[in-house]
């Protein structure tokens, strides 16, 4: 069983930057993707940014150019750089893993998931 523990949501004004992380229990580094996901209560959970074991990435349109996902395999620790934030940004943000090769950012595919970390910004 995958443990994931994020940590670093906060509140920003519109324009201001936030760094997300993600601690996992075991080592994920060889085997396992990772992803970001956030979520809005009432909504379905949408898929922010993901990554390979081997370093490939993926992004939602709507954060490609303001994020940046990347991951410290030492440390087990995946990361979601959040620049010039946006109101619309507004979500639970939760980290997500699974076995294997994987990109695809949608929520039925991943296996493992955190508590979520809040994310606001106000305009």
């Amino acid at each position: 069983q995958e443990r994931l523990v994020e940590s670093g949501g906060d509140s920003r004004q519109a324009g201001g930057s936030l760094r997300l992380s993600c601690v996992a229990s075991a080592d994920t580094a060889t085997a396992y993707s990772m992803a970001w996901f956030r979520q809005v209560p009432g909504n379905e959970r949408e898929g922010v940014a993901a990554i390979d074991p081997s370093g490939r990435k993926e992004y939602s349109d709507s954060v490609k150019g303001r994020f940046t996902i990347s991951r410290d395999h030492a440390r087990d620790t995946l990361y979601l750089w959040l620049n010039n934030l946006k109101p619309d940004d507004t979500a639970i943000y939760y980290c997500a893993t699974r076995f294997g090769w994987w990109l695809r950012l949608s929520a039925a595919d991943w296996t493992y998931w955190g508590q979520g970390t809040q994310v606001t910004v106000s305009s």
